[in-house]
């Protein structure tokens, strides 16, 4: 056995070492400088978005499109139960109260026809939604944006997974009232930490950045006027960011690729689906498997287990927020269906940085589980 195998660790190249240790010796190793300015230029310019802030994570980017729209105290925001923490604790940081929906079982995204259920019955509300795409594959923005707009529920779209994915041919982070991306170590690329904001609204993108730069007014001395946030990216980072960007249809290749290795792994597996993997826009951030322990005989823990001992890293899916003992008494709308995700799925090591050796060694270690229980 070598080392660890990590579920997606980050893909860092010379180019990256190149670009930060230039932006290092222009002197500008600050929250500030000519990488960040020209970073969201980049960004905005990749995926067709009027604006982009970079901001020190998602998390950062969703307060603050809240807080753009006047989402605060009174209001209500709805959110997947099926996600990871920040999306909903976002919505806390306004003073907003999140409402959790369930999720479309073949792919782990909201659920449009129980969000319309729960839309009529926050019809008198002032509200939000927050859908998020899961795993790297887009929302049903088709049906979403002409409900949420019917029921006067600006989006946010928590992109944080899906960079580079794209929902009948537009790219995701252009959806809604204003969007999120996440740079952290194990997205699809990094900036180590860090975020972004897009939106087509101008406006909302200046009152973002001032809210991320403390809400500093623009005169000689320090004077505030509203509560601002230590939110903006460091130009170190931004320069990690723009070389990665550089190379990020690569990286998406080769997690699609790894994709391609997990379905035909599986496809005579009778029991074993790939969650939402039926769509070829995805990026492909990360492969989960679904295992029904009725028609296998196994449970996914217990892959988790044998891969573990492996040194083989892996995950259960997102455990359900209306779960999460933090927002216990919180209103769901729920059918079971992301309980049912968490309990039977498993994330698989999906990173573009898995060299070959690393690969041969997840799916021969997955081969042998296999063998083992068809014997």
């Amino acid at each position: 056995m070598t080392g660890r195998v990590f579920l997606s660790a980050p893909d860092v190249s010379d180019l990256e070492a190149s670009w930060v240790l230039a932006a290092l010796r222009s002197g500008w190793a600050a929250p500030a400088g000519p990488d960040v300015d020209t970073f969201e230029c980049e960004i905005a310019a990749r995926l067709g978005a009027g604006h982009a802030v970079a901001l020190s994570s998602g998390t950062a980017a969703l307060h603050l499109a809240l807080l753009g729209l006047g989402i605060t105290r009174g209001h209500v925001v709805i959110v997947p139960t099926l996600t990871f923490a920040a999306t909903a604790n976002a919505v806390v940081y306004t003073g907003a109260t999140p409402y959790f929906v369930d999720c479309d079982p073949a792919t782990g995204n909201v659920d449009p026809a129980l969000l319309e259920t729960v839309l009529r019955k926050l019809r008198h509300a002032k509200k939000a939604v927050i859908p998020v795409d899961m795993f790297g594959r887009c929302a049903d923005y088709t049906t979403l944006m002409p409900m949420c707009e019917a029921y006067g529920a600006p989006i946010v779209e928590d992109a944080a997974e899906a960079l580079g994915s794209l929902h009948h041919g537009r790219a995701a982070g252009t959806f809604g009232a204003a969007a999120a991306l996440s740079f952290n170590g194990n997205k699809i690329m990094t900036t180590s930490g860090g975020g972004m904001l897009l939106t087509g609204d101008r406006a909302l993108a200046d009152r973002v950045r001032y809210l991320a730069t403390q809400a500093r007014q623009p005169v000689a001395h320090y004077e505030h006027t509203d509560i601002g946030y230590n939110y903006r990216l460091s130009n170190l980072l931004a320069a990690l960011g723009r070389a990665q960007l550089r190379r990020l249809d690569d990286m998406i290749e080769r997690r699609r690729r790894l994709r391609e290795r997990y379905e035909k792994l599986f496809a005579s597996v009778d029991g074993v689906t790939l969650l939402g993997a039926d769509d070829p826009e995805a990026n492909c951030w990360l492969t989960t498997i679904v295992v029904d322990p009725g028609r296998t005989g196994w449970a996914a823990r217990a892959l988790a287990v044998h891969l573990e001992k492996r040194n083989i890293e892996t995950r259960p899916l997102w455990k359900p927020m209306h779960r999460q003992p933090v927002f216990a008494g919180a209103e769901a709308t729920v059918t079971g269906a992301a309980d049912r995700l968490f309990d039977w799925g498993l994330a698989l090591p999906s990173g573009s940085a898995l060299d070959e050796p690393a690969r041969e060694r997840v799916f021969a270690a997955i081969n042998d589980f296999l063998d083992g229980r068809s014997r």
